[in-house]
């Protein structure tokens, strides 16, 4: 009988066992159906030439080890386009990831399905209307970004049911309402990103109070009320940004608790009273920026506990008092912004001891001392502007040590005496040299014409004399001067920057004559009236015969047109209809220019918009723009870049950007592509360029490397990583950051000489105002520093991590981003790792290079170790990128 019972129960587990197992495989096959149903839906690159009965393998696929369900979906960066509801028949997955992609229309409710989800992506993309209720079903979510799409609406409180979420974005939308209370009580929350919408009401007051919130990113909506105290209830916040918006009441003085804050960007907004001396507590506050608001008061020397402070922006407020001289202590201060307030006293001799200040802007205040003569004893300093207040005495002939200034501004003051030719040894000075509104007499100096970097020099409203000297002709990249108002006398020099510039820029010198001053220069005195008589009456008979002329001209041209309008007007009605299409969807110049003399007979603008009409011109696809390729009938080949509707806010500012084209047109280094024209049209900018044949870096790397014929060539690849260095060590030099660093912004010309593309999209957008749109669009996918993540703040320490990457690709021909890594591994993580699986430098490298000769592995090794310390994860381990490119060059001179 037991026996019996044995038997029985061991059939009854055997039949269990295999209607589980029947029940797995259909899951399975049901899987394998649906991924293979996504693939032909979405047009997958790969997914068709795949082994279907292995579509585990497929990119971006990931099976769970035991059952084989799928549990990760990741198609991030294809620029897919279709219907992605099918997803939702992947009942077993917990990571989907849709970003950077072409996807439209509204979110699929049926996402709500999707029980065991934990990570949804969806940014990047352009799905609209509001965000689906469903969405508030999946309690497992830890993570959801919905950034970067055209979503409408209010949040829907069903979200409030996402109780382990964690990670909350959705920053770049339409969304609208209030930031709802339930935000607040979501217990896992530590990043919270909302910026860039149209939220309205105020912050909710338990923001913070129930969870470790650590990033608040509400930049760029229409917040109103106070700053809740409970932010840093917890004391864990460590980055916070409320800029633009429409915020009122004071600092709370709880923010002392948040001592492991990084960051605070409170700008723009209608903020009042002073700065709590808690903030003194922050020990590790790097960046502090409340300008343009009304706070008042004294400016506290709490700040001088901030020990780590890098950059203090009160501009534009209502402060008043000195800058506290505790000031000097702070060693890492690199800006100290407190321009539009009423400040006064001497400038703070004790800020200038900082090593590592590099910008000092104190314009607009009421400081009422000298100018000290050891201003540049810190050698960094690059931008020093002291204009519109009320220092007096000279200006001090040490202001020549100041050999790194980009930019220096002393206009609207009280300074007299003379200015000192020690000016001239400024060889960096660049973007602007302003001594206007002073009470500066004497001549100018010749050394001035030493300044071949300067862009835009005013003296106007002064007491100089003399004659303009002929030596400013050596001022090669002057685009703007100001002369006016001051007594100098005599011809003004033939240079083309003086003749360009209205007349305007030299009125009020009642003895200066030349172009573009109307009138000659030639002497009267003795001139002989006989001729001048004899000149007049050949005019007066000149004009009569002339006007004769034209009179016979017109009539016969009246009668000449008159018989042929019959026949026009027929002709004209019959093409009437393709006229009007064409007139219409021909788009509208608003403005237009080419920099290059040479090429302006070149270049037809027409033909540049044809260009970029048709698809079959299309170079490649990057994150501020579209590349074409456009053939004048010149015969000249041009590349074109159309900005991207995210950008198109910058046609409302048309004469900066027009004046930014213009100076980068002059930036000359030979890793630099330059514009050489652009034209703006009613809904478009486009920016020419030269076309370069090689391509890019990207499909020398990944594309010719493939190809048959190819030839490994270190040499050429450690010329091109040292060109990019040197290209960006330049405009690091004078203070440009680049907002898109990859291989595909580095094109090559015909030697393979390297040449650092979309420089000018990082002047237009002026990442050092850290503006709204900057922290939303930064970077390329792969290449984007850890630390913007959390900071949204494009940084030269975050260029070398991005420069980084690049040299990591030169050295092993992978992509940044690659399935094959392992989930959620990038290159920068896949290269460090190495160590920990047991592999050896060696294996890391490109194989098909260095197995070639021992020289070229020795020289791979070495690059390694700088691509290493670039993407170290600690910004301040980072070297510069003067550094950098000399390690390069020592690797090729040994």
């Amino acid at each position: 009988m037991a026996l019996l019972s044995f038997l029985l129960t061991v059939f009854f587990l055997v039949g269990l066992l295999s209607r589980f197992q029947l029940g797995n495989s259909q899951l399975v096959f049901h899987d394998q159906d649906v991924v293979e149903a996504i693939g032909k839906e979405l047009s997958v690159p790969g997914w068709g030439m795949m082994n279907t009965t292995d579509f585990c393998s497929w990119h971006g696929v990931i099976c769970s080890s035991n059952s084989s369900m799928v549990e990760r979906l990741d198609l991030s960066g294809f620029r897919l386009q279709g219907n992605v509801t099918l997803i939702s028949e992947l009942k077993g997955l917990k990571w989907l990831d849709l970003s950077n992609n072409n996807f439209q229309g509204s979110i699929p409710i049926a996402f709500g399905n999707l029980s065991e989800l934990q990570y949804l992506d969806l940014s990047f993309n352009k799905f609209g209307n509001s965000i689906p209720s469903e969405l508030g079903k999946l309690r497992n979510l830890k993570a959801l970004n919905l950034s970067k799409n055209w979503l409408t609406g209010a949040l829907p409180d069903e979200l409030e049911g996402l109780e382990n979420l964690q990670d909350f974005q959705i920053f770049t939308n339409n969304l609208n309402g209030s930031i709802p209370m339930w935000i607040g009580n979501l217990a896992n929350l530590k990043v919270f990103a909302a910026y860039e919408n149209e939220f309205s009401g105020g912050v909710p007051v338990n923001l913070g109070l129930y969870s470790d919130l650590s990033l608040l990113n509400l930049h760029s909506n229409q917040l109103e009320g106070t700053i809740p105290e409970s932010i840093c209830a917890n004391g864990n916040l460590e980055f916070l940004v409320l800029t633009q918006n429409k915020l009122t009441g004071t600092i709370p003085d709880s923010i002392g608790n948040c001592k492991g804050l990084s960051s605070i960007r409170i700008g723009n907004n209608k903020l009042i009273g002073g700065i709590p001396k808690s903030i003194g507590n922050i020990s590790s506050l790097t960046y502090f920026e409340a300008d343009s608001n009304s706070l008042s008061g004294e400016i506290v020397t709490e700040f001088a506990k901030c020990l780590n402070l890098t950059l203090l922006n009160l501009a534009s407020n209502e402060f008043n008092g000195t800058i506290p001289p505790e000031f000097g202590q702070l060693n890492s201060l690199q800006e100290l912004i407190v321009s539009g307030n009423n400040l006064y006293g001497e400038i703070p001799t004790s800020v200038l001891k900082c090593k590592n200040l590099n910008k000092l802007d104190l314009s607009n205040n009421k400081f009422n001392g000298t100018i000290p003569a050891d201003i540049c004893n810190t050698s960094r300093l690059q931008y020093l502007l002291l204009g519109e207040n009320s220092i007096r005495g000279e200006i001090p002939h040490e202001i020549g040590n100041c050999v790194k200034l980009l930019e220096l501004e002393m206009g609207s003051n009280e300074l007299t005496g003379s200015i000192p030719p020690e000016i001239g040894h400024m060889k960096n000075l660049q973007i602007s040299l302003n001594l206007s509104h002073n009470r500066l007499h004497g001549k100018l100096p010749q050394d001035l014409g030493k300044l071949d970097k300067l862009v835009s020099l005013d003296v106007s409203d002064n007491q100089l004399s003399g004659k303009i000297p002929p030596a400013l002709k050596g001022m090669q990249s002057l685009i703007e001067v100001d002369f006016s108002s001051n007594q100098f006398t005599g011809p003004i020099p033939t240079f083309a920057p003086f003749q360009k510039s209205p007349n305007s820029s030299f009125l009020g010198n009642k003895d200066l004559c030349g172009d573009p001053l109307s009138g000659g220069c030639g002497d009267l005195n003795g001139y002989d009236h006989s001729v001048y008589s004899h000149k007049v009456s050949y005019r007066i008979v000149l004009a009569v015969i002339g006007s004769g002329l034209a009179v016979f001209v017109c009539v016969t041209v009246v009668v000449l047109l008159f018989m042929m309008r019959e026949k026009q007007e027929k002709a004209a009605k019959e093409a009437a209809g393709n006229t009007i299409d064409e007139i219409s969807s021909k788009p509208v110049i608003l403005a237009g220019n080419v920099f290059v003399d040479n090429l302006r007979q070149a270049i037809d603008f027409d033909a540049v918009v044809k260009a970029v009409m048709k698809d079959s011109n299309k170079i490649c696809v990057g994150t501020f723009s579209t590349v074409y390729k456009a053939d004048m009938p010149s015969g000249m080949i041009l590349s074109v870049k159309k900005l991207k509707s995210m950008d198109k806010t910058i046609i409302h500012h048309q004469s900066k950007m027009i004046r930014e084209l213009e100076k980068l047109s002059k930036l000359v280094h030979d890793n630099l592509a330059r514009p050489i024209g652009f034209g703006i049209y009613e809904d478009v900018v486009l920016l020419l360029h030269e076309y370069y044949a090689n391509g890019t870096l990207t499909q020398y790397l990944h594309n010719s490397s493939q190809k048959p014929e190819y030839k490994p060539d270190w040499p050429t690849r450690l010329a091109i990583a040292t060109g990019v260095a040197e290209g960006l060590a330049f405009l690091h030099h004078v203070a440009i950051i680049h907002l898109d660093i990859s291989s595909g912004n580095v094109l090559l010309d015909s030697n393979f000489k390297p040449l650092v593309s979309e420089v000018e999209i990082s002047r237009l957008l002026d990442p050092s105002r850290g503006t709204a749109s900057i922290s939303a669009v930064a970077g390329s996918f792969g290449y984007i520093p850890p630390e913007y993540a959390y900071t949204m703040q494009v940084t030269a320490p975050g260029n070398v991590y991005s420069y980084g990457v690049v040299l990591l690709e030169i050295l092993t021909t992978r992509l940044p981003v690659d399935e094959a890594f392992g989930e959620g591994i990038d290159l920068v993580k896949w290269v460090h790792g190495a160590p920990a699986r047991g592999e050896t430098p060696e294996q890391i490298l490109d194989a098909k290079l260095s197995t070639i000769s021992f020289s070229w592995r020795k020289e791979m090794l070495a690059a390694l170790k700088i691509a290493l310390l670039c993407t170290d994860m600690t910004p301040a381990k980072r070297p510069k990128m003067k550094k950098v490119v000399e390690m390069l060059q020592e690797i090729t001179e040994s």
